[in-house]
């Protein structure tokens, strides 16, 4: 049986989320290698970092929908793809300018082209298994970072490529 790491960080809400310390560092902790963060948002990460936002305001490589990127990339695959997308219809309505991530499933589905083998997928929202056994990963760490109050926790999920 595999371990199963576990952190649990009290911290604050923002609507950016690398924009907070702690998560922004633990982020940093369990990137490896090349990353790709796909909803990059206006935190540059102490990183080997290509980033893509779909907001051309925001500091970023490409200003790409994310599922267009992934199709397209024909460059190197990356060793960690952060996937950090508002996460509910909702928010992006509300916080994001009526920017609409594409749709979650078609993105998970089209990851592991971009992903080296062994690599990371780290997600941040509501759930805590994103890629899935069936696509070939493996929970390897679960973050809970717990904002107070009536706040939904962030649950962060870094689950391992291990294609057959």
């Amino acid at each position: 049986m595999k371990t199963l790491y576990f952190d649990h960080i009290r911290c604050p809400l923002h609507r950016y989320t690398f924009s907070l310390k702690a998560i922004r560092e633990w982020a940093e902790r369990t990137c490896e290698g090349r990353v790709f963060n796909l909803f990059a948002g206006e935190t540059k990460l102490a990183l080997d970092e290509t980033r893509n936002d779909l907001n051309q305001a925001m500091p970023a490589d490409h200003h790409l929908d994310a599922l267009v990127f992934l199709r397209e990339w024909k460059g190197e695959q990356f060793n960690t793809i952060l996937l950090d997308p508002p996460y509910a219809y909702r928010k992006s309505m509300e916080l994001y300018q009526r920017m609409v991530c594409s749709p979650f499933r078609q993105l998970k589905d089209t990851i592991p082209n971009c992903l080296a083998p062994g690599g990371l997928v780290i997600t941040f929202g509501y759930h805590s298994i994103v890629m899935g056994r069936k696509r070939g990963f493996c929970l390897e760490r679960l973050a809970l970072f717990s904002h107070g109050g009536a706040i939904h926790d962030t649950i962060a999920s870094a689950e391992r490529f291990t294609p057959p």
